[in-house]
């Protein structure tokens, strides 16, 4: 039984994600290839060869990978997935996109954000916005999986796995990146930060959530997130957005700010290792997930925190 995971990365290096996915892939038991499609993405390859438990790494470099459209890279995925029992990769945008349209190909059920691996067949999954988990059984040859990376624990270096080139598939030519907004920022990632500072409609808006939660963040060394009506109301952009239609995350300390706990919030963030909410509502459903509560006036009591720190 051979595994294919779907290296997500930059064509310079790996993204965290990759080995998450790496891990769950060594769940399974078999020998785990690692395919990287991309344009000038041998220092990526390089990476994912040193990822332990890695038994090879495939290349495929052409000038049409450089942007890893989803159909492009769909298209290789599909001619490779034949030789493997599971295909596996990251469940964020990239993967979400990808992913489905190779099942789909392959004329295969995609099992998607599985949490744990039960056996070769049988993986565990969040519905209704996490508040139930269903154990899926698969007949399928080819299992398609998105793997929820927060569920799984960042693979180790060590390895030193063979780098094998691989041909290029067809430039299907149906779809071309147009452009890309990128946003640079010193913090931490949101997806893979290890604290994060998240604020929401309470905060009031968008200069009272920079002045109130940007001192705590740079005190923490935290990365900044928001609930959907900061966003909606305008406060910051989307790509701060933690929940159900934003970024699942997972960090060791999340700090959630005027923050009620809405369902689809907290399927976002309630496997973080320690919630400490600040809410002036004691109702507020964010106490309910919450390891440490303080209700109170976030006004006064934020910028106390950030002093006291």
């Amino acid at each position: 039984m051979s595994i294919l995971v779907i290296a997500e990365h930059d064509n310079q290096s790996l993204k965290a994600a990759t080995l998450n996915t790496v891990t769950a892939a060594t769940k399974l038991g078999g020998d785990i290839h690692v395919l990287v499609a991309g344009a000038g993405c041998g220092a990526a390859a390089e990476a994912a060869a040193k990822i332990a438990g890695v038994a090879k790494v495939l290349v495929s470099d052409a000038p049409h990978y450089e942007a890893q459209t989803a159909e492009n890279v769909a298209e290789l995925v599909k001619g490779l997935a034949p030789n493997y029992s599971h295909v596996l990769a990251p469940a964020t945008p990239n993967g979400k996109n990808m992913l489905p349209r190779v099942a789909a190909l392959l004329d295969v059920a995609q099992i998607s954000d599985i949490v744990a691996i039960e056996s070769a067949d049988t993986f565990v999954r969040p519905i209704y916005a996490g508040n139930a988990l269903a154990t899926v059984k698969s007949a399928d040859a080819i299992k398609v999986i998105t793997v929820r990376t927060t569920a799984f624990d960042a693979a180790a270096e060590g390895g030193a796995a063979p780098i094998e080139a691989l041909a290029a598939g067809a430039d299907l030519g149906v779809a071309a990146l147009a452009g890309r907004e990128l946003t640079k920022s010193e913090r931490p990632e949101l997806g893979a930060a290890k604290v994060i500072v998240s604020g929401g409609r309470g905060v009031g808006s968008g200069e009272n959530y920079h002045t109130l939660l940007e001192p705590l963040a740079d005190k923490l060394g935290a990365a900044l997130g928001a609930s959907r009506a900061a966003v909606d109301a305008g406060f910051v952009p989307n790509d701060y957005q933690v929940g159900q239609t934003g970024k699942i995350v997972a960090p060791q300390l999340y700090i959630a700010v005027g923050i009620s706990g809405a369902i689809q919030h907290l399927a976002g963030m309630k496997d973080s290792k320690v919630i400490v909410a600040i809410n002036k509502d004691p109702e507020a459903p964010i106490f309910q997930v919450a390891d440490y509560g303080l209700v109170g006036d976030l006004f006064e009591v934020v910028p106390e925190l950030t002093a006291a720190l």
